[in-house]
């Protein structure tokens, strides 16, 4: 096995809505991924990729010149095929699979893990799912697959989303639900490839939510999930409160937040899963 795997990050955001990130102080996706995976796997190497920007992959290279492909969150519409920023990602995904290079994803990358793999993404009936999911439940299957292995089998986790998984493809496995969206975890094996991939974010935390929530007030306010601005900043508020206080057991309780959002350890379970169980054993040859 090589010192050094070298990943693939592919941030999708435009750069409108990058920017929109630098003005409420919210880091790039692509950051929280590199964060992620070095806290995970310190020695690895990554390179960008921002398709909404740039048409060609970092050096021209394909999925095949990787370890892994790793799929951020994007306020894209996946199911938009006259959008060339949109069909370039789902053509790299495709190509993923058939050489067979591991994927991960969240949010946007559970919709490109079932795209790719001819499957169906659509509007969520029920509207935006924001800031935390809650009562998500291991699927049978995801009680005993190694994606979610050391996961409580039912938890809450970070969120923002419109659409969502409505049929998985052929090689996809459900392995968390909740009554809001009922694809919140799966597994797809297609061709030579696995993608494993959640539509809540594992890469997020309490601080990166709130600068979320704020970078999305207007839209939150007009669908009606804080009644005045000051109602918002006062939850954000208290998130951040949180964040930099995880011990205080008040704002736990009025808020619902325990361990499994609060503790990297728990909340970051299937990225550590990927990498030990589905990379390093590929990359040494298993």
């Amino acid at each position: 096995m090589p010192a050094a795997l070298r990943f693939l990050i592919i941030d999708g955001y435009p750069k409108m809505s990058r920017d929109e990130f630098d003005v409420v102080g919210m880091k790039y996706a692509w950051r929280l991924y590199a964060e992620m995976l070095k806290k995970h796997l310190p020695q690895a190497e990554y390179r960008l990729w921002l398709p909404s920007d740039d048409p060609t992959p970092p050096d021209g290279v394909g999925p095949e010149n990787y370890a892994g492909i790793l799929w951020t969150g994007c306020n894209l519409t996946i199911y938009d095929q006259d959008e060339p920023r949109v069909t370039r990602q789902i053509e790299f995904a495709k190509r993923s699979y058939e050489v067979g290079t591991p994927g991960f994803g969240t949010c946007w990358g559970i919709q490109m893990a079932a795209a790719a793999a001819d499957g169906e993404v659509r509007p969520n009936p029920r509207g935006r799912e924001m800031g935390i999911a809650r009562k998500i439940r291991l699927t049978a299957e995801g009680l005993r697959h190694p994606m979610l292995e050391g996961k409580p089998p039912v938890y809450n986790g970070f969120i923002s989303h419109l659409d969502e998984v409505t049929q998985l493809p052929r090689g996809g496995v459900l392995l968390a639900t909740n009554d809001f969206t009922h694809v919140q975890a799966i597994e797809v094996k297609h061709k030579k490839g696995t993608f494993w991939a959640t539509q809540y974010h594992p890469e997020y935390d309490l601080h990166e939510v709130a600068r979320l929530i704020m970078a999305r007030a207007a839209k939150l306010l007009r669908e009606g999930f804080f009644p005045r601005q000051e109602d918002l900043e006062q939850y954000v508020e208290k998130l951040e409160t949180l964040h930099q206080n995880p011990d205080r057991k008040d704002l736990r309780w009025q808020l619902d937040i325990d361990d499994d959002v609060l503790s990297d350890e728990v909340r970051q379970v299937e990225f550590r899963n990927w990498i030990n169980k589905l990379v390093l054993p590929r990359a040494a040859g298993g």
